[in-house]
């Protein structure tokens, strides 16, 4: 028989997680929760399912994003799949997605796939009529730790520095972690942001942003803020993502004047001791860059932090574009100059 395809929206929350825990390339911004988060940020989302006979084989978050100088349909870190028939799935896919496009009048489509960086996958994209973006998204490497193994063989895995570094934390009695559940805390977490943004010079996300996002994946217990206090002054602060038997290291904070203090590397450590006592069997650590190669990369110096933990990187398809209008072009051109400026 041969295979027919459909693409519909998926309305089922058990059917689009249960899904997805059958497939193994995936993060969290494909998840039902981070799809609830975009739409408390009043943003316009599309949960589509693509069934070959009648069995669903892949799915896609789409987000529209609106801006003055050109609008998109994005698709964060998609489509997941089980199936070996990607070409198909990404045809099918792209078809619904420029009748969207017209519909919701975007000038152009935005796919960052969770699919290995191959020639075999690039080609996928290309023969479609799809090109590089001039910047990305979300993440197009991470570094990931398989967390199956026992603590002690994790932490012997470690770089000898990094190991040096949590016992001299643990050591001292004046730093202190502790997890939270509570909103009230995204306030602390929220202005020592603002402060690392002061010194690094970055666009920072909103309080806003910060508490939504908590508020989506809470009710599910999928997140957490890890807080290290020294001298009872919560210092450092991250979030943890706990979601389809993976954990993910989100976000972070360090009070620049504590930066010589090692209460990164412990938070770090116990945020990975939590996850496997929820069960998850990789830690991602989230983006990465060669710091060897790209030492100007703003992923570099955090990417070394990462890599003393142990694992290995996976690189991604680079996040491919589709031309609508012409309107897609003030935009590249405005992407590549900022690209360049931020030395990505």
């Amino acid at each position: 028989m041969s295979s027919i395809y459909k693409i519909i929206e998926i309305t089922n929350k058990n059917e689009w997680e249960g899904f997805l825990q059958t497939c193994q390339e995936k993060t969290f911004l494909q998840a039902w929760n981070w799809g609830e988060f975009q739409l408390s940020m009043n943003k316009k989302i599309w949960r589509f399912g693509i069934y070959q006979n009648d069995q669903l084989v892949s799915t896609a978050l789409v987000i529209l994003m609106k801006a003055k100088r050109a609008s998109f349909l994005l698709v964060p870190h998609g489509p997941i799949t089980n199936s070996s028939a990607k070409k198909e799935i990404i045809k099918i896919l792209l078809e619904k997605l420029k009748e969207l496009a017209n519909q919701e009048r975007a000038d152009f489509i935005r796919i960052s796939p969770i699919w290995e960086r191959t020639p075999e996958n690039e080609k996928l994209f290309t023969n479609l009529g799809f090109r590089l973006r001039p910047m990305h998204t979300h993440p197009e490497s991470s570094w990931k730790l398989d967390i199956t193994p026992k603590e002690e063989t994790l932490f012997d895995g470690m770089r000898k520095t990094t190991k040096y570094l949590i016992r001299q934390a643990e050591r001292n009695k004046d730093i202190e972690i502790f997890q939270s559940n509570n909103i009230k805390d995204i306030d602390t977490f929220n202005a020592m942001h603002l402060e690392v943004v002061k010194h690094q010079k970055f666009v920072p996300f909103s309080l806003e942003y910060f508490q939504k996002e908590f508020n989506a994946f809470a009710p599910d217990h999928q997140i957490a803020l890890f807080l290290a206090k020294y001298q009872g002054k919560v210092i450092a602060a991250s979030y943890g993502i706990f979601w389809g038997n993976m954990a993910f290291y989100h976000h972070a904070a360090l009070l620049p004047e504590y930066k010589k203090l090692p209460v990164s590397y412990l938070l770090q450590w116990e945020a990975i001791r939590e996850a496997k006592k929820r069960g998850c069997k990789i830690y991602d650590f989230w983006g990465y860059a060669d710091p060897v190669k790209f030492p100007r990369h703003p992923y570099a110096g955090p990417t070394l932090f990462k890599m003393g933990f142990g694992g290995y990187k996976q690189e991604y398809v680079k996040t491919q574009d589709f031309v609508i209008s012409q309107k897609y072009w003030l935009n590249y051109i405005i992407e590549s100059v900022r690209r360049i400026r931020r030395g990505l």
